[in-house]
């Protein structure tokens, strides 16, 4: 693309209300594809002609990942092996083999690295663990207050679970709202290959 042609589509009148690729300006659909930036670990949305350029990691020369659109409820993980300090936590594995566990918080999501013989563990008492794409989707866990959610979620589900935990999380114990906003956010998540 001609310097002239990036200028042009950044210039042009942004449409009220509506979301943009972050590629090329286009506008967006509700329902699009977004991409991981590995540099900052930000997610970008696209534009289908966009993330189409994305299903080969040769494209993105590894700057950009297609986040899958895979949700799977899994039965039963025993996630104690992990040693989570919270019932709410997910786990991304990384191309260079570690794996960072995440808990949403009222700053954001704080992490550790999780043990590689503790993970090797949940991946040989649940298969469809290792099937997790590294960088772009997540073992998503929720034991608080009794739950027993397990999923294998896109990353950009686990960022919108921290947004609802950092909007609504009121005082030491998260209010009285965020319980609930939570539940909801599990109960939309819908399973899709």
């Amino acid at each position: 693309m001609s310097p002239g042609a990036l200028e042009r589509i950044l210039s042009r009148p942004v449409a009220d209300g509506g979301e943009h690729c972050d590629l090329c300006g286009a506008v967006l659909p509700d329902r699009h594809r977004h991409l991981l930036d590995t540099q900052d670990r930000s997610v970008r949305c696209a534009c289908r002609p966009c993330s189409l350029l994305f299903t080969r990691d040769a494209a993105s020369v590894g700057h950009y990942r297609l986040v899958p659109e895979r949700r799977v409820r899994l039965a039963a993980v025993d996630t104690k092996v992990l040693g989570v300090p919270v019932g709410l936590a997910f786990f991304v594995p990384h191309d260079d083999g570690t794996v960072t566990a995440s808990y949403p918080s009222p700053a954001g999501a704080t992490q550790w690295e999780v043990s590689p013989e503790a993970w090797r563990q949940v991946r040989e008492r649940c298969p469809h663990v290792g099937s997790l794409e590294p960088e772009v989707e997540a073992l998503l866990v929720n034991g608080v207050r009794g739950r027993t959610h397990r999923w294998i979620v896109p990353i950009d589900d686990c960022y919108r679970l921290v947004a609802v935990v950092r909007r609504e999380w009121r005082g030491l114990s998260g209010g009285s709202r965020v319980w609930p906003e939570i539940d909801g956010f599990f109960d939309s998540l819908t399973e899709r290959s």
